[in-house]
């Protein structure tokens, strides 16, 4: 009779190195995945920002190239592996779940993004704690900035890109003028520290902030309600682009920061960023329907005669005036924003 198999347990995980990174993100990825023998001794996770309609194979390809670790699109359920790369899929945050399996979720917007950074980095740190190592690349505006900063307070390491060389260095940037990192240099370097770092003995695990902790859950759509908000601030008086519900200020972070109680998750550039496309938007609507308003007006001065043709004449000049500054709005913002989704 023969003895069942045993199953292969999964092998047990203490460090894991996530990556973020965004604009000018594939060119920064190949240069330091290239640096990452196929056995190298970690699971590497990455978001990089990109459209919803992009499938993110291009990465992929271009990175399986190299011929360095495996690259894949990360799946909701599967355990880490070293020598794997994991790719955030387009349109779905990519997080480490408390029994240190991948999630794949379609959860809310952070930061304008899905995928987006700061979850990754934030439940990397929950999962973790000292054993992240956190890689920030080129991108725009401050995606990154929020997840480093829990990375740091759960006694992980945080590597941020010099701003110097990367092709937009605002989320580098961002993370230096918010927090003391452990390292910044050129992606050239990274490769040699990591494996310097790898051999450490991991120092003692901190006690996760429950800010950190909420905002985590949240993300994993174990928390959404209002009790669960309101543990991290105060409402403001403005509400959330995303679905127009009520907006909390994030106390407990130094950096401007908002969360809506269904998850959506802004810093103060982001959502300035997503009020002047909303106004935009707006401003569009409005434009489409003073003009309407004004053919409308014009088919109904035809065949008019005397003080009703004189009436529907002056409406329909002050219709123009209106359209007229509508134009002018929007010629003046047409150049401002901008999207850094690759695809």
């Amino acid at each position: 009779m023969k003895k069942s198999s045993k199953t292969d347990k999964p092998e047990k995980i203490s460090r894991v190195v996530v990556i973020g990174t965004s604009a000018g993100g594939l060119s920064a990825l190949k240069k330091l995945i290239s640096q990452l023998p196929k056995d190298f001794p970690l699971p590497v996770l990455i978001v990089r920002h990109i459209s919803p309609d992009a499938t993110g194979n291009v990465l992929i390809d271009e990175l399986n190239k190299l011929n360095t670790v495996k690259c894949q699109h990360a799946k909701s359920g599967n355990n880490l592996k070293p020598g794997n790369l994991y790719l955030a899929p387009s349109d779905h945050h990519l997080l480490i779940g408390g029994n240190l399996k991948m999630l794949v979720t379609k959860g809310a917007h952070e930061n304008r993004s899905r995928p987006a950074i700061d979850p990754l980095f934030r439940s990397a740190a929950v999962a973790f704690g000292t054993g992240v190592i956190g890689i920030l690349l080129t991108g725009y505006l401050d995606d990154g900035t929020s997840g480093m900063k829990a990375i740091k307070r759960c006694g992980g390491i945080c590597i941020v890109q010099d701003p110097d060389e990367a092709e937009y260095p605002d989320m580098p940037r961002n993370v230096l003028n918010n927090i003391k990192v452990d390292y910044c240099l050129p992606i050239a370097e990274m490769g040699p520290l990591l494996y310097k770092i790898i051999p450490r003995k991991l120092p003692m695990r901190k006690p996760v902030p429950k800010d950190v902790l909420v905002e985590a859950k949240i993300a994993e759509r174990v928390l959404s309600d209002l009790s669960s908000v309101n543990k991290l601030g105060d409402q403001v008086p403005f509400n959330c682009p995303g679905c127009g519900g009520v907006l909390w200020k994030v106390e407990k972070d130094s950096n401007l920061r908002f969360r809506c109680h269904t998850g959506h998750a802004y810093t103060a550039a982001s959502l300035f960023a997503e009020q002047t496309n909303k106004i935009e938007e707006t401003m569009w609507t409005a434009l489409r329907m003073f003009e309407e308003h004004k053919n409308l007006l014009t088919e109904m001065a035809r065949g008019k005669k005397g003080v009703g043709s004189q009436t529907a004449v002056e409406r329909i000049k002050k219709s123009q005036v209106h359209i007229d500054r509508i134009r002018s709005i929007l010629k003046t913002t047409e150049n401002e924003g901008g999207d850094d989704m690759p695809t």
